[in-house]
């Protein structure tokens, strides 16, 4: 995967994972922008959300990584933007298909149910697969809304 600075969000559910997540990138020597929370005082994720998924549609960032307690709420938030992809992953191997045939441009990971560990094979799995294309483009096309 071509990669730029990383961007990243997150809610105070996701804080303490996304900490994690910047040692883990600091450590690979990959350069990110926080967009925030930075604590974990209880906080509205679209508040985060919505300048990650608009640095990633304007090129500032690609890709972003997302965490909210579940993961649920901050995926809803970024997907409502017409150039993002963003992907609930908590297996490694859902994260593969999600940039394999989906293209997914955000990762977004639940963080009241994964451990670092999981967290870490996921991010590895994400950043290792590119998208296939051929019959995927077609559908990917497709997603964003026309109007």
């Amino acid at each position: 995967m071509e990669r730029k600075t990383i961007g990243l969000a997150s809610d105070h559910a996701g804080f303490e994972l996304k900490q994690h997540v910047i040692a883990w990138l600091e450590a690979k020597g990959w350069a990110y922008k926080d967009f925030g929370t930075y604590s974990s005082d209880s906080c509205d994720y679209p508040d985060f959300a919505h300048p990650l998924a608009q640095a990633v549609e304007g090129g500032e960032c690609y890709p972003g990584i997302a965490i909210c307690g579940s993961g649920e709420g901050i995926s809803m938030t970024l997907n409502k933007h017409q150039g993002i992809r963003a992907a609930l992953c908590w297996r490694s191997d859902i994260a593969h298909l999600s940039r394999l045939h989906n293209d997914a441009n955000v990762l977004v990971m639940p963080g009241r149910f994964i451990d670092t560990e999981t967290a870490d094979g996921i991010m590895e799995e994400f950043f290792a697969t590119d998208f296939e294309g051929g019959r995927h483009e077609k559908r990917v096309a497709k997603i964003p809304v026309r109007r």
